[in-house]
């Protein structure tokens, strides 16, 4: 809501400085400028990146108007799944964890956390490494070192959609000169017109820079900066997990390792730590 109010009130800013200073609207109308920057942009876009970045792209860019991934009640669900699994691993053994890693799809543990176990990146992260530690591969630095290893691949093809669409708005305001210089050029052909026609040819060229610079950072920089947020925030809930695990690897209590993961979220996000430990409470008495 908050992101289309703001482009709103980019061309509220923008159409309405100009019109309350007298300038006549119609001199911006230019749609073969537009063409020529907007359509030059898109067509680069198209082969700097692969079908998949592209369709990625036009994903991330519906999601950022969207409600964010993550709340608050996401990571206390998060929480307490870790919480309930550390303690039948503490209680039960690693045996009694078994049956839910390898079929998290039918676990009745994790089936009590319904969007965590409808997150299947997620599931899939927590099941791969408690697999690994269940196998035997118990040594904290080892499995943290491959935690960060996948992590760091996860953010950097995360980041392809938000770094392409940069990229677009980096070359806008140079496309935004092309389309200028094309509508001198076109000027120059008319320099036998009356004065009136040369500056309305001189000032549709001259629209061809403000849209590009307008385009760039009143439009498109601003979605690839939303695109990295929202990217880097959900990032967040799988730096939590890994957090959590190797604090419950190290030899921490479960209530202690989930109070690891919990203090590294963000504040808008960070649940109180007697929210966490109020639903540890119902977790355990289910």
């Amino acid at each position: 809501m908050f992101k289309i109010v703001g482009h709103i009130l980019v061309l509220v800013c923008t159409i309405g400085g100009y019109v309350l200073n007298k300038g006549h609207l119609l001199v911006l109308w230019q749609p073969f400028e537009f063409m020529i920057i907007f359509g030059s942009a898109v067509a680069a876009f198209l082969v700097a990146n692969s079908p998949h970045v592209l369709k990625a792209t036009m994903k991330d860019i519906g999601a950022i108007y969207k409600k964010d991934t993550y709340t608050k009640a996401e990571y206390i669900e998060l929480l307490s799944m870790l919480y309930l699994v550390f303690k039948t691993a503490r209680s039960k053994g690693w045996l009694a964890l078994e049956q839910h890693i390898e079929n998290p799809e039918e676990s009745e543990i994790f089936k009590k956390f319904p969007k965590f176990h409808a997150n299947h990146h997620a599931v899939t992260f927590v099941c791969d490494y408690l697999r690994l530690i269940s196998l035997g591969a118990e040594k904290p630095h080892e499995i943290e070192s491959l935690m960060e290893q996948e992590l760091e691949t996860q953010v950097s093809e995360r980041n392809h959609t938000s770094h392409a669409v940069q990229t677009m708005a980096d070359g806008m305001p140079a496309l935004g000169i092309v389309a200028a210089v094309l509508g001198v050029i076109h000027t120059m052909g008319s320099i036998s017109e009356p004065p009136e026609i040369l500056g309305h040819l001189i000032g549709g060229a001259l629209v061809g820079t403000f849209l590009g610079v307008w385009m760039s950072y009143g439009f498109i920089a601003p979605i690839a900066s939303a695109m990295k947020e929202r990217n880097d925030s959900e990032v967040k809930y799988f730096l939590c997990m890994k957090t959590s695990v190797l604090a419950f690897l190290q030899g921490a209590a479960p209530q202690v390792a989930i109070e690891f993961g919990r203090k590294i979220l963000l504040h808008d996000t960070q649940p109180t730590f007697m929210e966490v430990e109020e639903a540890t409470q119902n977790v355990t008495a289910t």
